[in-house]
């Protein structure tokens, strides 16, 4: 049963890389992928539910979380990225080293999104009750959907601001420079421990490990720091505030 439900997040992840590649290449901007990521976990969740066998209220659970966070996600980024170019940290990406979109882009997000999507895999077929540690897991969820919500909220009315200053600090932007990228973390996190509630679960540790790799180091918050360091202020700003898990700021 398991070959069955991570052979078909496999082939969904292969054919969302597939469709989005075109439609990178009909928009002229390989970011298009990131609109791409929140919709395809939400259908591997929901393909991990209905091919799976273990308990549905584990298995449902997971579809309502991850597809509330996915849709959420994937809709606020079209709307942000919608009448923009490229997006600088891709634009970086493309631009070092050999290779292109294809080695560069679609191959490991199509591979990050089936590897990631391990708790699901795993939940989907591993029997057992919801326990405390799963509730736990709900819990972590909730503050990641909120971060990343509230995050998105004050930046917007910080645009909308004439009087804004030069950089973003208000808010938890005072206590994390990438409050969306910890909030996707925490959301990650939470939904291993709902795996991780029933054995063996907690053996797919390594995917909430490669999630948070990827939001700090690959292609999230270091990345586009590159180009946020550019920017007036901006060098200030992150020596008094944590790049990435939220801490009181320093003192000017």
């Amino acid at each position: 049963m398991f070959l069955l439900v991570s052979g078909a997040s496999a082939v969904i992840a292969a054919l969302a890389m597939f469709v989005t590649a075109y439609a990178a290449r009909r928009s002229g901007r390989v970011s298009v992928v990131d609109v791409t990521w929140g919709v395809t976990l939400a259908v591997v969740a929901l393909a991990c539910a209905v091919l799976g066998d273990s308990s549905p209220a584990r298995r449902w659970l997971l579809v309502v979380l991850v597809g509330l966070w996915g849709l959420r996600l994937s809709w606020h980024i079209f709307k942000r990225s919608r009448g923009h170019g490229e997006d600088p940290r891709y634009a970086t990406l493309l631009a070092a080293g050999p290779g292109g979109a294809l080695l560069k882009v679609w191959i490991p997000q199509g591979i990050s999104i089936w590897f990631v999507s391990w708790p699901l895999q795993v939940a989907a077929v591993a029997d057992g009750r919801l326990g405390v540690v799963a509730w736990i897991g709900v819990a972590l969820w909730v503050v990641g959907v909120l971060f990343e919500s509230l995050g998105d909220a004050q930046l917007a009315a910080y645009k909308a601001d004439p009087d804004r200053g030069p950089v973003m600090d208000r808010g938890l932007w005072g206590w994390t420079r990438h409050p969306n990228y910890f909030g996707d973390a925490c959301v990650w996190w939470g939904l291993w421990l709902i795996a991780a509630d029933v054995w063996p679960g907690v053996l797919t540790i390594a995917s909430p490990i490669v999630m948070t790799y990827f939001l700090v180091f690959a292609t999230g918050a270091r990345l586009l720091e590159k180009t946020m360091m550019k920017r007036p202020g901006y060098p200030a700003y992150a020596a008094r505030t944590s790049m990435f898990f939220p801490l009181p700021p320093k003192t000017r």
